[in-house]
């Protein structure tokens, strides 16, 4: 394990932490909690905590002892000053007189004695940070730790490792029980450097931040070194040739996934997913139904990846659809066995816990690689990050002898705290969670605002653009997992490998915004044929390349899904000199009601957007002068022309999309935005 320590960094950040206003010792604490997150191999997505004993004054002013210890929702890895809460020290050293304290009523202590009842929950292993006597106490879940301890023979295992310095604690789960027996720990054995919480984790501490970091380092290298001496694991491999594409066979797995909600509407996951030479070497091995299928590797994992992970057949290419009742198979099962392992478990703690979903959080896929699933990119991301991790540390653990985690009571104690339940229904979801949407031409003015209000909705959105720059540009203004895909819509190879890549990307394809188009403008009896084919290709086959795309991947996924389409107020009222533009969209507007009539057994609706008169790419300023001068009119008048005499903007056509989308007992339907156009009027 690489030391990170630099003394010219340190120096840096203290500096900086001067001039906010803050003092050395949570400078340092800032500056060695970044090099702990920063390094996967000891913590991964807000795992981990760390903690400075120092003095700082209250609202009155008044100096007084407290510890700074890592804060609810902040990362090691960014963590800055405010992420490290300070509370007063003595009347948390006064708590551990008692024999027993809640977590709830701990949590409520702990907020009690903030300095600045602001800031956010400290640590639920504050009370462990604070009964220990050093200045500096760092924590991590180190994948080599984990190897060690996580064996039936792993208190063993670890004493042989470490020897006399680490004191180790027999598993009990985070709370004021763990904080007092850590501490008794300490006291039986002072001259430890760390203490080593059996298949959690590892506790370091001294009277500096460089100390307690270096014995951090120094304590998981000797765990890896203790790895390199075993002989190296492989799994004896299966046949795995011809394996199909992540694309066909991750929407298959995400759509098996998802539940019927009481509206009628699906409850979705979001998957990410990843494949490499470890990952592959590991899923494709002969007993990966043993060792892949034993549990995780620390209890904090369980509240993301749940306590198993679904384990599939091999998907032979050209075999899906026998891959497809393979999984629904596989899924049932799980769950069966998720619903027994609540129904146990809740039992024996008195029937008091509210059950979460059924569904995996993990699937490992043999020949292809493994997915993370969430209620968003985020989650599904979190969880896959925290598959790797596991998988390196099962092959670390099977080295030094056999993978052994927490029994299944354990976890389901982590899985249903009572701090994670007190969560449940706080959050209302947003109404596109979980959901995919594509929106073509969304490097456009139309298509950015629709991806931009599909997302604030809860969706995860692709935006795909003959213009890659202009498809990056609108998915960064988006932000957060929005993701910009450069399609040509005209050729076929460019379409299939968009939504691949989009299958890839977040698991598959639930809404298709249809948007794309260009316009040309030219009489209709000296239109040359060239140009009408070219407006066909942009203006109708690209839209029926992209449903096509879309509707294979839904049909995959079994879940419905909706594909939504631009059709223009030309469709239904032809202007003037736009006959190659109104021609195409006239048949566009069919190509929905036929693609209505003939998916509607799968769920699937298709609707439209008929909208007028909307500044962007398509109708230009310059076009909007040119048409307005034709007209004999401002452009003001030109572009408030209709019934309610106000300009319609891409943001209005936005809205009528995501209507459509959240509809879900409308199909063949046509939503007219153009402010008011008699002419225009659907019958």
């Amino acid at each position: 394990m690489k030391n990170r320590w630099a003394d010219k960094d340190a120096a840096a950040i203290i500096e900086s932490c001067r001039k906010a206003g803050v003092n050395e010792d949570v400078a340092l604490r800032v500056y060695t909690s970044r090099l702990i997150g920063v390094e996967p191999e000891l913590v991964i997505h807000g795992g981990g905590n760390t903690s400075v004993k120092t003095q700082m004054k209250d609202f009155l002013g008044v100096e007084q002892s407290v510890i700074c210890v890592k804060g609810s929702g902040w990362d090691l890895a960014t963590i800055e000053a405010p992420g490290l809460p300070a509370l007063l020290l003595h009347p948390l050293h006064a708590v551990r007189q008692r024999e027993t304290l809640s977590d709830e009523d701990m949590v409520r202590f702990q907020r009690l004695n903030l300095l600045d009842p602001s800031s956010p929950n400290p640590s639920v292993e504050t009370l462990l940070h604070a009964f220990l006597p050093h200045k500096f106490v760092d924590h991590t879940h180190a994948t080599a730790i984990l190897a060690l301890s996580d064996q039936k023979n792993g208190l063993e295992i670890c004493r042989k490792a470490f020897g006399a310095r680490v004191a180790i604690v027999p598993y009990v789960m985070a709370g004021f029980q763990l904080a007092k027996k850590t501490a008794a720990a300490f006291e039986a054995d002072p001259d430890v450097v760390g203490i080593l919480l059996e298949k959690h984790g590892l506790f370091t501490f001294g009277d500096t931040a460089k100390q307690s970091y270096d014995r951090m380092i120094e304590l998981v290298t000797l765990a890896e070194t203790a790895i390199e001496a075993a002989p190296k694991w492989t799994p004896k491999p299966i046949a795995t040739k011809n394996a199909a594409t992540p694309a066909d066979v991750i929407p298959v797995i995400r759509g098996a996934c998802a539940e019927m909600r009481e509206d009628g509407a699906h409850q979705r996951l979001i998957a990410d997913f990843r494949t490499s030479e470890q990952i592959l070497g590991f899923v494709n091995g002969e007993t990966l139904g043993d060792y892949g299928a034993r549990g995780v590797v620390t209890p904090d994992h369980i509240i993301r990846t749940k306590n198993h992970y679904l384990i599939t057949d091999f998907p032979a290419a050209g075999a899906i659809d026998e891959f497809q009742k393979s999984v629904k198979r596989a899924i049932d099962t799980y769950r069966a066995d998720y619903d027994r392992y609540f129904k146990d478990n809740n039992a024996r703690l008195g029937g008091t816990k509210t059950k979460l979903d059924s569904a995996p959080r993990v699937a490992l896929i043999p020949g292809v690689g493994l997915i993370g699933m969430g209620v968003s990119a985020k989650e599904a991301m979190i969880a896959a990050d925290l598959a790797e991790i596991t998988i390196d540390t099962v092959i670390k653990a099977e080295r030094v002898g056999a993978f052994d985690p927490l029994p299944p009571a354990d976890l389901f104690d982590m899985e249903y705290w009572s701090l994670e339940q007190a969560k449940l229904g706080q959050a209302k979801p947003k109404p596109l969670a979980g959901q995919v949407a594509v929106v073509t031409g969304g490097g456009g003015t139309i298509g950015a605002a629709t991806a931009a209000l599909f997302a604030a909705n809860g969706a995860e959105v692709a935006l795909l653009d003959r213009d890659a720059d202009a498809a990056s540009r609108a998915a960064a203004e988006i932000g957060k997992t929005a993701f910009a895909v450069q399609c040509d819509l005209t050729d076929e190879v460019s379409v299939k490998s968009a939504f691949d890549a989009v299958a890839r990307r977040f698991g598959g394809v639930d809404i298709l915004v249809s948007n794309a188009g260009a316009a040309w403008e030219s009489m209709i009896a000296d239109m040359d044929d060239a140009l009408l084919r070219k407006s066909f290709e942009i203006n109708f086959f690209a839209h029926q390349r992209a449903a096509q795309a879309a509707v294979a991947i839904m049909k995959r996924q079994g879940t419905g899904g909706a594909l939504l389409f631009n059709v223009s107020k030309q469709a239904v009222n032809p202007g003037e000199n736009f006959g190659a533009y109104g021609l195409p969209k006239a048949t566009t507007l069919f190509l929905v009601r036929q693609y209505a009539l003939e998916c509607g057994k799968d769920g699937i609706r298709a609707n439209a957007v008929n909208a007028d008169r909307i500044r962007s790419g398509l109708l230009t300023d310059e076009m909007i002068a040119k048409r307005s001068k034709a007209r004999g009119v401002s452009e003001t008048a030109y572009t408030r022309s209709n019934l309610l005499q106000r300009e319609v903007t891409a943001e209005d056509v936005a809205q009528a999309f995501l209507h459509h989308a959240l509809a879900l007992k409308t199909t063949g339907d046509v939503t007219t935005v153009d402010g008011g156009n008699v002419a225009a009027m659907m019958r």
